[in-house]
């Protein structure tokens, strides 16, 4: 029997590189941070919510007194033209609050719990998101990145998953079907860039569906979708424990105050006036989130695992930084570039986070990733090529042991490493009955 039969083949991703799970440890990479980065200032922190709020403001201003009104007379398409920078630009700087309160829920905004919450709540909830609701799910995600059981977001589908919601159910047959249309990928891109963050909030979708393993039996019956009983709005669910429903409610209360401002803002400026001003820019700052985190975790470098191969390490260098620009970096608040060491100590706050992303590049060595090719246009481009390069995870040909619970992203696109045939797949048992839990397939279909 040749060698490599014996202790089983190399781990490969997507772009065929061989991959060597991570070796290091969270005290290597806490040790190597300057302690000064550790230091949170709530008067820092306050004063970029005051220089955003002034963002929006003078955008506001100077759209609604100077620019709109000078456009008065101008054809209907030069109004509309204008009136869609504003939203864009809006969003922007929309995301850039959306940023700090998230910070808030990591506690990195400053040293005081009552001040993050409190900041958190009034930035989250005039946003439209459940500000501890999703602190809460946001933080099981950070605690379960990359494990494919336990991880709160953009858990990509195994093959057995794709092939029932793609192909009709032919788990087995991937690897010979025609390639994908690219219409289908837009369709989907679409799809996910203007509905994902609501479908997130209210079906959990991309989140894990293994919601039977709840310790408190919350789980039991509830599946992610449309009336499954997985919402960020329900202190029952799933995603919480009974400790932490109060918690959700005063989130909901929050979305009420705000829709109720809005309500009360359509009754004195009109319905059309609030759509342009606040649902155009709210939108926006959706869509960025949505790019930002899918891409954060999306791409044909990273692993995977499943619980048996996993650990806190691993799963935080299964993220990638990439690099926006002048937007990224000023206006976001340096999300999409810092990610990695984010995932790392979350605690740190943003402004310190370039100086503790140089000072772990060392100690993470090989296992760091980033794509910066192309800055802010690359990070655009990104979005459609995960799209077409990660489409579900498999593991490797011929691993055995460990290695055989690290999967990576394939695809049938015929891009990068082709998926495996058929005849050397090898079926998860605890997959196969996850998805009769759900009602997914029956216990016949299963063989169990």
């Amino acid at each position: 029997m040749a060698a490599d039969e014996v202790v089983g083949k190399p781990m490969i991703d997507t772009y065929g590189n061989k991959f060597e799970m991570p070796d290091f440890t969270i005290k290597q990479i806490r040790d190597a941070i300057p302690k000064h980065c550790f230091q949170r200032s709530a008067l820092k922190g306050l004063a970029y919510v005051a220089r955003d709020f002034a963002y929006l403001s003078a955008n506001f201003y100077a759209f609604n007194w100077h620019i709109m009104p000078a456009l008065e007379g101008a054809p209907m398409l030069a109004r509309a033209a204008a009136w869609g920078v504003y939203g864009f630009v809006q969003g922007l700087f929309g995301t850039g609050v959306w940023v700090l309160a998230h910070e808030c829920g990591h506690q990195a905004f400053s040293e005081s719990k009552i001040v993050n919450d409190t900041v958190g709540w009034i930035l989250h909830s005039s946003l439209l998101v459940p500000y501890f609701s999703w602190k809460i799910s946001h933080g099981k995600h950070h605690k379960a990145t990359g494990n494919l059981e336990k991880d709160m977001v953009f858990v990509p589908k195994s093959r057995l998953e794709y092939a029932r919601r793609y192909a009709g159910g032919i788990a087995h047959d991937l690897a010979e079907l025609t390639e994908e249309t690219p219409i289908a990928t837009l369709l989907h891109t679409i799809a996910q860039q203007l509905l994902g963050w609501l479908m997130y909030l209210f079906t959990n979708v991309t989140g894990h569906n293994y919601h039977q393993r709840q310790k408190e039996g919350r789980g039991v019956a509830k599946r992610n979708g449309f009336f499954g009983g997985v919402s960020h709005f329900d202190p029952r669910s799933p995603l919480y424990e009974a400790k932490d429903g109060k918690l959700v409610v005063l989130s909901d209360v929050g979305i009420t105050i705000m829709s109720y401002v809005l309500y009360m803002a359509c009754q004195k400026w009109g319905a059309g006036n609030i759509a342009i001003w606040y649902g155009m820019p709210y939108l926006w700052v959706n869509h960025w989130l949505v790019a930002i985190t899918f891409l954060q975790h999306t791409d044909p470098s990273l692993p995977h695992y499943y619980p048996e191969a996993w650990n806190y390490c691993r799963g935080a260098a299964a993220t990638i930084d990439r690099e926006f620009g002048f937007i990224g970096r000023h206006l976001m608040h340096g999300i999409v570039e810092t990610h990695v060491l984010h995932h790392f100590i979350p605690l740190i706050p943003f402004y310190h986070a370039d100086e503790a992303s140089e000072a772990i590049k060392p100690v993470m060595g090989q296992h760091y990733r980033s794509d910066t090719k192309g800055g802010p246009i690359g990070f655009i481009k990104a979005l459609w090529s995960s799209a077409r390069w990660c489409q579900w995870v498999e593991e490797s040909e011929g691993t055995v042991g460990e290695a055989s619970d690290v999967v990576f992203f394939r695809n049938r696109n015929g891009l990068g490493v082709k998926p495996l045939s058929k005849d050397k797949l090898k079926p998860r048992p605890a997959e196969i009955q996850n998805m009769v839990d759900v009602g997914a397939i029956s216990k016949e279909d299963a063989g169990l």
